[in-house]
């Protein structure tokens, strides 16, 4: 589950049980240090933590590796590398290819580096292009997360399609949590909506489909991944559920989704 650093927002999470996975996202104007602030606080509760760690949000080589000090005191051996949000960078990583290839200068203790994808592709990049980045990146990496995807079909066919050109690496699928509408668009006024809803703006889609009810629930498009007809020729690892920060009525469902499977089963 994907939370966004807010103040006292650790409270929240009483529901979960420890060693839950949480994934804390980085902002563009806050940078790594309110990551990495948070990740300390639900290190030290119990839970499994992955940090975000955004390589326009890294100065340079130094401050990469004060980051990786950081994280081995936290005994955290997972991250996520994305490009960031920030219109430039800080420094002198422009994207994730470069940080990640900076991370291998790093004496880490890191297990598992996550990547992101575009199913769906992006609104200011050719799909070419996002494939190529996504080969070269391949060998860095231990597995990829996409963004949301809406539509089974179209998620599915981009899994066997990687998997042809030879990435290989398990893929968790973006999967937008529980959602009530009025909440979403209250925390996106918080924190500002270049930092928790900008691709939102870019991708209408998105932002139709959690707009539609009051209540969003992902069931229906759960079930469309399963059911989708190549399936079992995709390396789908699971769900990287984008919460935003609607904890409770997410691990609800998930709870519940969960025990109906194995009721099947």
């Amino acid at each position: 589950m994907e939370v966004i650093p807010f103040p006292n927002i650790e409270e929240k999470f009483e529901i979960l049980k420890p060693n839950t996975r949480l994934a804390v996202t980085c902002s563009p104007t806050k940078g790594v240090d309110e990551t990495l602030g948070l990740s300390e606080k639900l290190v030290s509760r119990g839970f499994k933590v992955t940090p975000h760690i955004a390589a326009k949000c890294v100065s340079d080589q130094r401050h990469l590796e004060s980051i990786v000090r950081k994280l081995d005191a936290l005994n955290i051996d997972s991250i996520f590398v994305p490009g960031g949000d920030r219109p430039e960078p800080i420094g002198e990583f422009s994207n994730s290819y470069q940080l990640l290839k900076a991370l291998r200068k790093c004496d880490h203790k890191l297990k598992d580096i996550g990547i992101a994808a575009h199913p769906e592709g992006h609104p200011d990049i050719d799909d070419s292009i996002l494939m190529e980045d996504l080969e070269r990146k391949k060998d860095l990496a231990d597995y990829i997360v996409t963004q949301m995807c809406f539509d089974a079909n179209i998620l599915g066919d981009w899994l066997v399609r990687i998997n042809q050109r030879g990435i290989d690496l398990p893929v968790w699928a973006g999967l937008p949590g529980v959602i009530e509408r009025g909440r979403l668009l209250r925390t996106s006024l918080r924190i500002g909506v270049g930092d928790s809803l900008r691709f939102l703006r870019k991708k209408s889609q998105v932002a139709a489909e959690l707009m539609k009810s009051s209540i969003y629930h992902p069931d229906k498009l759960v079930t469309s991944i399963s059911e989708y007809k190549n399936i079992e020729a995709t390396n789908l690892a699971g769900y990287h559920i984008f919460c935003f920060n609607q904890v409770e009525m997410t691990e609800k469902w998930r709870v519940e989704t969960i025990a109906d499977c194995n009721e099947i089963l």
